[in-house]
Formats: C-alpha cells, sequence, structure tokens
C-alpha cells in the first residue's frame, strides 16, 4: 500500500502557462521526492501595457510518501 501526499504550489513564466508549469515540477523535484502527478487548479496573467507579462499557474502536486 502506498500513501500519497498533495501541497499547493505556485509557478510563474514570461514565456507562457506551459513553461509555468514545467519550472513549478522542476522546482517541486528539487524537494520533494517521488512526484507523481499535478493538477491545474487555476491559471492567471499579469499586464502591463495592455500585453501579458508573466503567466501563473497554481497546482496541487501529489507525491508518494516514503515507506
Amino acid at each position: 500500500m502506498s500513501i500519497a501526499r498533495v501541497t499547493e504550489i505556485s509557478a510563474t513564466s514570461e514565456k507562457g502557462f506551459e513553461d509555468a508549469v514545467r519550472q513549478g515540477i522542476q522546482r517541486a523535484n528539487e524537494t520533494l521526492r517521488n512526484v507523481k502527478s499535478a493538477w491545474i487548479k487555476e491559471q492567471s496573467v499579469d499586464c502591463e501595457n495592455g500585453a501579458p507579462t508573466y503567466f501563473r499557474v497554481n497546482m496541487m502536486v501529489t507525491f508518494v510518501l516514503d515507506d
């Protein structure tokens, strides 16, 4: 039997939502072991002068706890 835990993280990118997701997962892997999945809970964009400047995602990251 395995036990999983879910934690919420936020990641940003100047390039786009997909890049924000990739950066968030990469960063989560530096701290958490056994990352298995992520659910994108929310997406938002910061704008300046009518143009997007930052893409933000809030993710629920699931990882399996060690035995």
